[in-house]
């Protein structure tokens, strides 16, 4: 019997590219939700899935980097990387299972907009994290965390924006309550796409 002395080779980029694509996979199917007005069960069972797949890719970079001596970068940084995409997916599960508690249905135009900004932002997170394995990716992956940065302040002016506007014209308390909610929630999305910028620019300037 062949005993291993040293542990597997483990592909931390691959492991990242795919928890990201899970993450853009939960924006593009908020965005169809909020876009078409309609969350019954089938469309709320599939963010769960998609939310089931990020925690188990999630799981198993933590796993991995428990058992691996030689990582591409800091640990800290593995460890906090995996934790921010993975807050995005939880977020966007998090907001369809309130929506669907709160039965709010139909095509709310602010939630619309910010499905939009929320979808540019994620997919600008998958650019950055794929730039992570070469140094010739550089340029794009600054260019995206810049992109992620400025649609971060696009979610904030967006938030106090419909905020005021739902305070204003909404005559219904328990309304404003929901609504408040998941618009809050909504930015919140952008500010851990914000994070996970900030993660991966730590990152580079640690290896620079």
């Amino acid at each position: 019997m062949a005993f291993r002395f040293l542990p597997e080779e483990v592909d931390f980029f691959d492991l990242f590219d795919k928890q990201v694509r899970h993450a853009v996979d939960a924006a593009d199917h908020f965005r169809d939700i909020v876009s078409k007005g309609i969350l019954d069960e089938q469309s709320t069972q599939k963010m769960r899935d998609i939310e089931h797949l990020g925690d188990e890719v999630a799981h198993e970079i933590i796993d991995r980097l428990n058992k691996t001596f030689i990582t591409p970068f800091d640990r800290e940084d593995i460890h906090s990387l995996t934790k921010e995409l993975d807050d995005i997916i939880d977020m966007l599960n998090t907001i369809v299972n309130r929506m669907r508690v709160y039965k709010l249905t139909g095509v709310d135009k602010n939630l619309v907009q910010f499905a939009s900004v929320i979808n540019e932002s994620v997919h600008a997170v998958e650019r950055a994290v794929n730039c992570l394995r070469s140094t010739k990716c550089s340029g794009d992956l600054h260019t995206s965390c810049v992109e992620i940065n400025r649609l971060e302040n696009v979610g904030d002016s967006m938030r106090d924006t419909v905020l005021a506007e739902l305070f204003e014209t909404s005559k219904d308390a328990i309304n404003v309550i929901k609504w408040k909610e998941i618009y809050q929630d909504a930015e919140t999305v952008l500010d851990v796409c914000e994070d996970v910028a900030h993660v991966v620019e730590s990152i580079i300037v640690k290896q620079a």
